[in-house]
């Protein structure tokens, strides 16, 4: 039943926001209240799966919760929740836009919670269709541009996740017969060391290709940036929180069964050798950025690099990896849906533009700074704790070439990052700009910030459960 109320949560909202539903306003806030709702929901799940291993109805498991669910569970609501819970740049609460975003977290919460590769290719691809309208909801060129860019990246990507989705279903036709649920990941994880090793390789590549342009690894990312930069904050803060992770997620399940049928050394080198692209990619691209929503954007691909570095690493890798998702989307959650403040307040979005934000905005600008402290890796922040879990895992892991290269381009970022946000927090702001906020609707915002901090600093055994559980999903 919590699987079931966690998909009507968003489906509720998305009807109390069509025409002839609540009031605007109304339908906002209710919303905002169903987010949260979800949240607990997703508390919830985590627990009963933390406690008895999985949470499942319908047949053959048809929608099912593991550890390694309920982690992208409570990453996707609680990203949900912050977004909008803090509400929405003034100018862009329509109708249009509250149906669309919450059409959009029902695909999310629906790919990670089906139980079928095939439902959760579709799911996937919702999300794209949803998402682009909201990347051109300004309908400047600019945003029209990113739309359709994304548009075409995304299906040119999700059209490659469909051939790989394809060879897996024939390939268990072939050589196990034509069985009902053949596309379930219960079933294809049993019957994995019976399928061709050649084709389900051929598969992973196709897929990793495919989900991997919608998590914005190297070389399939250029989409992210424009997107990012063009949606609404609070759009963007789901697409880089939580869109990426969930298409890291299906990665993640077809590794299990690629690995159950041809071992974990293959899957884990394109995983790594991935990863370094795509850090590398994000630290040259970080390095000169004039635009602080393209920066926050090539900072979600640096990170997910990081996310696929730990993912082949072995458990403690996976470990590592799944914590950096947790802190992430925190973080990142954060400081996209501020940087919607700072537009409203600057009128831009060009670093040169903004100065003495610390002044000018007294509560977001230190929100701001934090969460952007927090995604460079200084402690006591989380996401200090999963890089130091992922640095570690690789070094144990024994690849100490690849892991001191990814720790130099860690460093690169930290530096180029500094600088920008340096010239953003400090100095006299511009003559028309006035000082003062109500910071009423921030406070999410600081229950990200306290998470940030408490997982900095330790990480509970509930939490640590769970990730142990999700481990030994993708690396037993």
């Amino acid at each position: 039943m919590p699987l079931i109320a966690l998909l009507l949560c968003p489906l509720l909202a998305a009807v109390l926001s069509l025409p002839g539903g609540l009031r605007r306003r109304w339908a906002e806030r209710a919303g905002a209240w169903l987010s949260a709702l979800a949240f607990v929901l997703s508390l919830f799940v985590a627990a009963r799966v933390g406690a008895v291993g999985t949470v499942s109805i319908g047949p053959e498991e048809f929608l099912r919760a593991d550890g390694l669910t309920a982690i992208f569970l409570l990453v996707v609501t609680g990203v949900v929740w912050v977004a909008l819970g803090v509400g929405t740049e003034a100018e862009e609460p329509g109708r249009r836009y509250l149906v669309l975003t919450h059409t959009f977290v029902f695909t999310m919460l629906l790919a990670v919670i089906i139980n079928n590769l095939g439902i959760m290719w579709v799911a996937i691809e919702a999300t794209t269709i949803a998402t682009a309208f909201l990347v051109g909801l300004h309908r400047t060129r600019s945003a029209l541009e990113a739309s359709w860019k994304y548009i075409l990246i995304g299906s040119v990507g999700i059209a490659l996740a469909f051939i790989g989705t394809v060879l897996a279903y024939f390939n268990f036709v072939q050589r196990i017969g034509d069985m009902t649920y053949a596309l379930h990941w219960t079933v294809l994880s049993r019957v994995a060391p019976g399928l061709d090793p050649e084709v389900i390789r051929l598969a992973f590549v196709f897929l990793l290709v495919g989900y991997g342009t919608k998590a914005g690894l190297a070389p399939m990312h250029t989409w992210l940036p424009d997107a990012h930069s063009e949606a609404p904050a609070p759009i963007s803060a789901m697409m880089s929180g939580a869109l990426l992770p969930v298409a890291f997620y299906a990665i993640l399940r077809f590794k299990v069964v690629v690995d159950g049928c041809v071992g974990t050394s293959f899957t884990d080198r394109i995983l790594i050798l991935t990863s370094v692209a795509t850090v590398l990619v994000a630290a040259l691209l970080l390095a000169r950025q004039a635009n602080y929503k393209r920066m926050l954007a090539y900072s979600s691909v640096e990170h997910m690099g990081l996310l696929c570095f730990g993912s082949g690493l072995g458990s403690l890798g996976v470990v590592a990896s799944l914590l950096h998702a947790v802190t992430h989307a925190a973080s990142k959650s954060m400081v996209f849906v501020l940087s919607g403040r700072i537009r409203e307040r600057y009128g831009t979005t060009r670093i040169g533009s903004v100065r003495g934000l610390l002044r000018s905005l007294p509560w977001s600008g230190p929100l701001f700074a934090g969460g952007m402290l927090a995604l460079l890796g200084m402690p006591p922040f989380g996401v200090f704790t999963s890089e130091m879990l992922l640095l570690r895992a690789g070094f144990l892991n024994g690849r100490p070439f690849v892991t001191g290269t990814i720790l130099a381009l860690l460093v690169a970022v930290f530096i180029s990052v500094l600088g920008h946000l340096n010239r953003m927090l400090y100095g006299e702001p511009p003559g028309t700009i006035h000082a003062g906020e109500d910071p009423r609707r921030l406070w999410p915002l600081a229950v990200n910030a306290a998470l940030l901090l408490a997982l900095g600093l330790f990480i509970p055994g509930s939490l640590m459960r769970l990730l142990d559980r999700a481990a030994e999903i993708v690396a037993p």
